[in-house]
This record gives C-alpha cells, sequence and structure tokens, in this order.
C-alpha cells in the first residue's frame, strides 16, 4: 500500500514539476557562489538591523528564519512588515536565497496538515519578498539517527506530499541533513529526495553535521552536490572532550577545499554562515562579532577559490 503510494505521489510530482521547472533549473553564469549570513545568528536584534549588519559586514545576502516566535514568522508578519524588508534589501543590495523553517516530517496527521500550511505561509512570504525568484526554503526534518531505517518509507511518503504544496507554490524546499537526526548521512539524504522524485525537493548541503561523523569532505559533496541548491557552513570543535558546533573558521574545515569542489562541481547558490545555537546561546553571544568574524575566516578561501564573497 505504502509503495504503491509512493509511485502515485512521484507521478503527480513528476506532472506538475513539467508544467512550470522551479528557477534553479537555469544556471546562473560562472563563478556566482556568493556569501551570506543566516539571521537566524541574530535573533536578539530586529530584522532591519540584521540586515543593515550583514550589508555593512560584506555579505552579499541573507537568510530569514520563520519558525513561530521568531520576527519573520509568516503568520503574522503584516503586508507592510513584508513591504518594509523587501525594501531593505532592495535598498542595501543584498540577495535573499533562502527561508529557514524547522517542521518535523514523521509525525501524527494533524501535525502534518499543520506543516502543509506552515509550508504554504512560507512560500507566499518568499514570493512576496523576492516575486521575481522567490528564496528556496530549508529545513531539518527530524527524528532520529537509530530510527532512520524505520521511518524512511514514512518520510518518503510525507516528503511526497510537501512537494505537492512546493509544485503549486512554485517555491523549492531544501531538506538538511543532521547529525542529531533521522536523515543524518550523504547517502541517505540522496536516497530520500530520488525516491520522491520531485525538482521542487532538493537538497541543503552542511558538511558539519557530516565532520562530526568522520566523513571525508570530497565524498560529501561528490555524493549530494548533483541534487544540492543550498550550503550552510559552520565548523566543530572539541573542548574538554565535547565536540560542539562553532563559528566557520574556528575549527578544522577546509573551505578552500569545499568552494573550490562547489565551483568545480557546477554549483551555482547561495553559500550561508549558520550560528548554531550551541554557539549564540552563550553568554556574552555578540552578533555583530560572530557576523564580522565568520566574514573574515571565510573571505581568504573565497578569494583561494577564485570567488568573490560579495556578487
Amino acid at each position: 500500500m505504502a509503495s504503491s503510494r509512493r509511485k502515485w505521489l512521484q507521478t503527480i510530482s513528476g506532472a506538475l514539476a513539467a508544467a512550470s521547472l522551479p528557477a534553479f533549473a537555469t544556471v546562473p553564469p560562472a563563478g556566482d557562489i556568493r556569501l551570506g549570513f543566516s539571521l537566524y545568528g541574530m535573533k536578539s536584534l530586529s530584522v532591519a538591523q540584521g540586515l543593515k549588519i550583514c550589508a555593512d559586514i560584506g555579505y552579499s545576502g541573507v537568510e530569514l528564519p520563520l519558525m513561530p516566535d521568531w520576527p519573520c514568522d509568516p503568520a503574522r508578519l503584516s503586508r507592510a512588515e513584508r513591504g518594509e524588508i523587501r525594501a531593505r534589501l532592495n535598498d542595501l543590495s543584498l540577495d535573499l536565497p533562502s527561508l529557514m523553517e524547522n517542521l518535523l516530517l514523521v509525525v501524527p496527521d494533524e501535525k502534518h496538515q499543520a506543516n502543509l500550511e506552515r509550508l504554504k505561509l512560507a512560500a507566499a512570504l518568499a514570493h512576496d519578498l523576492v516575486p521575481d525568484s522567490p528564496p528556496l526554503i530549508e529545513t531539518v526534518l527530524g527524528g532520529r539517527p537509530e530510527k532512520w531505517d524505520e521511518v524512511k518509507g514514512q518520510m518518503v511518503d510525507a516528503l511526497g506530499e510537501w512537494a505537492r504544496v512546493a509544485a503549486g507554490a512554485k517555491v523549492v524546499v531544501a531538506i538538511k541533513a543532521h547529525v542529531f537526526n533521522a536523515l543524518h548521512t550523504p547517502e541517505d539524504a540522496l536516497w530520500l529526495v530520488r525516491q520522491v522524485g520531485s525538482p521542487w525537493i532538493k537538497l541543503a548541503f552542511d558538511y558539519s553535521h557530516f565532520e562530526r561523523q568522520q566523513f571525508a569532505l570530497k565524498d560529501c559533496v561528490r555524493t549530494m552536490l548533483p541534487e544540492t541548491v543550498f550550503v550552510h557552513v559552520k565548523d566543530n570543535v572539541t573542548i574538554d572532550g565535547k565536540t560542539e558546533f562553532a563559528l566557520p573558521g574556528e575549527g578544522a574545515t577546509n573551505y578552500t577545499e569545499l568552494l573550490q569542489r562547489l565551483k568545480t562541481g557546477g554549483y551555482r547558490g547561495a553559500v550561508v554562515v549558520e550560528v548554531s545555537a550551541q554557539v549564540s546561546n552563550k553568554p556574552g553571544y555578540n552578533p555583530l562579532i560572530a557576523a564580522e568574524r565568520s566574514y573574515l575566516n571565510l573571505r581568504p578561501a573565497f578569494e583561494k577559490a577564485g570567488l568573490r564573497a560579495r556578487v
């Protein structure tokens, strides 16, 4: 029964996709890999303050978090507020490559339906903010690593329904593997999106979650790049025997290699700094310093890879 349902979802998704392919189907000019900062690391600031800081530092674009109780929650963001954000993005010449959500995939039906409505709200906001090229929506999927084999079929089914919403809204959803989630390896991430078979469901790549599992960077990029439309960056550090996320450049990740492999592999899109809550929740955290430090740590890697941090 589940298998036939998945085939039906794939057929419907394919038919919808054929009518209108997502914007990333057209590859931008060579070298168009840009550096952004996620306002997930700036919750203590207003959206206007965060945008101004990112532009002043030199970032090409930003990611806006949409979760409930965040300033850009689309369920609460008024039309006037949407217009103000759109105007500020334009005035500051900032791209908006992505919107961040946090939607669990394997949940009771009532919650699943609520998530579909959240996706619709996020997609509407994407069109309101950048009508000509709506940002993608990226999210982790929840669950536990040891449950992957148990829930992967349900994830295909549920993600197929997300694909119908995404296709109808003409907004790409990029799903992210997470070291502590059911979807946690590059191979499984590739398998999942290809089971769904929709051009509206793609991958977000964040090497920090694979580095924790001791996967080689080159293997992760090679596996995931064919379906990757978005990249997050942050680092890992080990303190007193405990590994935790850190700002990019504070750990051992080779960002020059990452950027070169992305560029050579044909990736054209955003590389966005994500400040983990493990960093931003620490006493004394300063979002301005975090954004500046991340930019200064990453800019040399962009230069060595023959890229510009701001396009």
